[in-house]
């Protein structure tokens, strides 16, 4: 895969706001601040960024909570114009337990809230939401960035995900681009001559949280890049991660 990784934080980076020129700003940053990008290199982007960039931000006092919204924020003490962003934001609710909505989102992601949150936003009463497709949101820089730099990179859309049976969040990739997700050695040999038969990496994910270790949820450092990671150039997506609801032991 790689003989060593470079984990890099990109500093410099303004605060996103509706409309910015998120490749634009990226590529300033790395100007000034580096490390100037190459091909090969894969971009990890925090979701807030994309979203923030495209403008997928919701002012609370414009939300109407639904008569359901209301009776669960009620019996859970939490904003019903909250939980009404999180049920427009959900295909299906897969769980609703100790005040926690687990939702199957339309991009197909499993996860609490829909990913509709709070934090890292700018005002009292907004909430962010997911891109609407982050696989294109990736493809769109990766697009972006080589047309202005001619380095051809990867990248990668991370969010935060809670893990069943385990504590603790950690990064996961919602959209990716440039690169193949999954590393799949089915088929192959491990060095006692066993043949590997179900072994299938998500290493989009394990980019995904190795590059976490330099962003952090406070240090307004929402990319950094992963320098050394050997991969083929293909086209990518996200949903290529989401299991099938026929091997869903859990649907």
């Amino acid at each position: 895969m790689a003989d060593a990784l470079q984990i890099l934080p990109l500093n410099g980076l303004p605060e996103i706001r509706p409309g910015d020129d998120l490749a634009g700003l990226i590529l300033s940053a790395s100007a000034l601040h580096g490390p100037q990008l190459q091909t090969g290199d894969v971009i990890v982007v925090a979701q807030k960024a994309v979203s923030k960039a495209e403008g997928r931000l919701v002012q609370l006092d414009s939300v109407t909570p639904s008569p359901f919204a209301l009776a669960y924020a009620k019996t859970f003490d939490k904003d019903p114009r909250h939980v009404e962003v999180v049920l427009k934001e959900s295909r299906r609710v897969v769980r609703m337990d100790h005040g926690v909505l687990i939702v199957e989102t339309y991009g197909g992601l499993v996860c609490a809230n829909a990913g509709v949150d709070a934090s890292n936003v700018e005002g009292e009463e907004v909430l962010c939401l997911l891109p609407v497709d982050s696989d294109a949101s990736a493809a769109g820089l990766a697009g972006m960035i080589q047309e202005r730099t001619s380095a051809r990179v990867a990248v990668i859309i991370s969010d935060t995900f809670g893990r069943p049976w385990r504590e603790g969040q950690t990064n996961v990739a919602i959209g990716v681009a440039g690169v193949d997700p999954l590393k799949n050695y089915v088929g192959q040999r491990d060095q006692y001559g066993y043949e590997l038969r179900v072994t299938l990496l998500c290493v989009a994910d394990e980019l995904a949280s190795a590059a976490e270790l330099v962003m952090g949820k406070i240090d307004r450092v929402p990319v950094a890049i992963v320098r050394g990671f050997d991969y083929e150039p293909v086209e990518g997506s996200a949903r290529a991660i989401v299991r099938a609801a026929e091997k869903d032991l859990f649907r």
